[in-house]
């Protein structure tokens, strides 16, 4: 971040417009009670958009120059693995939305879904279902968010470094995950933490938790797969 801070922190700021854009959106087509599951969806899907972002800290550590159009097409290095990456991502982001509406109207059958997010926000963490809603929709959203860190941890920076296929890809992350079990739980539980503080922070903290996840899930994937690459 110290070495590229302004596609760095440009990075991050793309982040947080676009995370009110979305808001206003959904604001906008009365689909507020979708801004707090999408919020934590964003989760799922930040692998894929932090692209950019790895392709700044591999130029970096080859010597060579960064800029802001390197960052923005290192998409199409490898385009066709990582648009399937990227489509197994949404699937998990589409599965992660459709099940918080089913634990919501468990719980909150009698709420209506289209009312002010402030009435809708008291409702839902202010009631005597607050604890059991929480607890299961955590539960739920652990397990497939669990899913989504073993097939991506490190599947998108290496589908940007080398010329192999998603299903390769997929099956080292998860090796990786697998074999470096401790260490894994301890990154995902930072991922959450930085993130969510972002997000906590009406967004405004993703300026520098979105760039400082993305450059340090590099030198993860650098550092938990071999490389003939010194």
């Amino acid at each position: 971040m110290t070495r590229a801070p302004h596609i760095s922190m440009g990075y991050g700021s793309i982040a947080v417009a676009a995370s009110y854009i979305l808001v206003a959106g959904l604001g906008s087509l009365g689909l507020e009670y979708l801004i707090l599951p999408m919020s934590a969806g964003f989760m799922l899907v930040g692998p894929l958009l932090a692209v950019g972002l790895y392709e700044v800290s591999r130029r970096l550590e080859r010597g060579e120059p960064v800029t802001l159009e390197a960052a923005f097409t290192a998409y199409a290095r490898n385009a066709a693995q990582v648009l399937a990456i990227g489509f197994v991502l949404m699937l998990a982001l589409l599965a992660w939305i459709r099940i918080a509406m089913i634990i919501f109207a468990l719980f909150f059958s009698e709420v209506p879904t289209s009312f002010d997010i402030q009435v809708m926000v008291e409702t839902v963490f202010f009631s005597d279902r607050t604890f059991p809603f929480l607890l299961a929709g955590t539960a739920v959203g652990f397990v497939l968010a669990a899913i989504v860190f073993a097939i991506s941890a490190v599947s998108i920076p290496m589908l940007l470094d080398r010329d192999v296929g998603v299903i390769t890809a997929i099956i080292t992350s998860v090796a990786a995950a697998r074999q470096n079990f401790q260490t894994m739980v301890v990154w995902g539980g930072l991922i959450v933490l930085f993130t969510a503080a972002g997000i906590a922070t009406a967004f405004f903290g993703l300026v520098l938790a979105f760039p400082l996840v993305g450059h340090a899930t590099w030198h993860a994937y650098r550092d938990l797969v071999v490389s003939d690459r010194t």
